[in-house]
């Protein structure tokens, strides 16, 4: 019998089903796992896993109600990670709107993360300079501008829909990663993202046009994660891992290859950033 839409399942039902299956897993596990960070890995940022101690991968087609990757570079596994002996979900791939021109594509993904106690999300991505950061380095992200004028909270009715972005990735956490980088004499940019729809790279007169609107460095995702977990409470620190110029400001023809050339460059980078804040964030409990 063909189910009506009064009878599918509500998001969160979904997502409580998802975390159900998850904490499944993680009982079997030799040791008491109680994560309350996430990470979503960019393109080209598989090989972080291999600095964390993997304790169980479980991909997505598994995972009830999980969005499957179309993406090279994107795994589309959950790991149950201890990076730098902290508890740690790593989500080795996410969904971009340009795959199937749906930004709420990764909702089901965020609102299991927010049932499994996640409180804080980390989001990487490989993005384009306007100038702020050289390939091969990483910028944090402290704002972002949405060119798609997309949103993965379009049709859902609660007013919390009405999430305030002012503070879209938290402040003290810039300050920690800053911290780190300083420490560990890593140039870590800092600069606003400009979110774009994809798939194609964008031209040089939208790279003119973006600039000279405040960004500092363009993708094709984030965003939409970013949206979600501060809908859901969950707190956010964004890293770009800069792997190309933008279109028309070097002669170096742009392609997805590229990307995933420069990206694990950045990788060790990556590692000891997030090992660093992650003692932070369960030194303050």
């Amino acid at each position: 019998m063909e189910q009506t839409p009064q009878d599918q399942p509500t998001a969160e039902q979904l997502a409580q089903r998802s975390a159900e299956f998850i904490n499944g897993i993680i009982g079997l596990l030799p040791k008491p796992f109680h994560a309350k960070a996430a990470m979503i890995l960019g393109s080209g940022l598989g090989s972080v896993t291999e600095q964390a101690e993997i304790l169980a991968e479980i991909s997505y087609r598994d995972i009830p109600g999980f969005p499957e990757t179309g993406v090279a570079g994107h795994s589309g596994s959950m790991f149950l990670t201890l990076m730098n002996g902290h508890p740690m979900i790593i989500l080795n791939g996410r969904i971009h709107y340009y795959e199937q021109a749906d930004a709420g594509a990764m909702a089901p993904v965020i609102a299991t993360l927010k049932a499994l106690g996640i409180e804080t999300l980390i989001i990487t991505n490989a993005a384009g300079s306007l100038l702020n950061a050289a390939p091969g380095s990483v910028m944090m992200i402290k704002d972002y501008i949405n060119f798609t004028g997309q949103s993965p909270l379009f049709g859902v009715t609660d007013n919390r829909r009405f999430v305030s972005m002012s503070k879209a990735y938290d402040s003290q956490y810039r300050y920690h990663l800053r911290q780190i980088a300083e420490k560990n004499d890593i140039h870590l940019a800092q600069g606003v993202y400009a979110w774009m729809a994809g798939p194609q790279f964008e031209t040089p007169a939208e790279i003119r046009a973006i600039r000279l609107m405040g960004a500092d460095a363009v993708g094709m995702s984030t965003v939409p994660e970013t949206i979600l977990a501060r809908y859901h409470g969950i707190k956010v620190a964004a890293l770009s891992i800069i792997t190309n110029y933008g279109a028309g400001m070097d002669d170096v023809r742009l392609s997805h290859e590229q990307t995933l050339n420069y990206a694990p460059k950045a990788a060790a980078k990556v590692h000891i950033l997030i090992s660093g804040f992650l003692d932070h964030l369960y030194a303050d409990g």
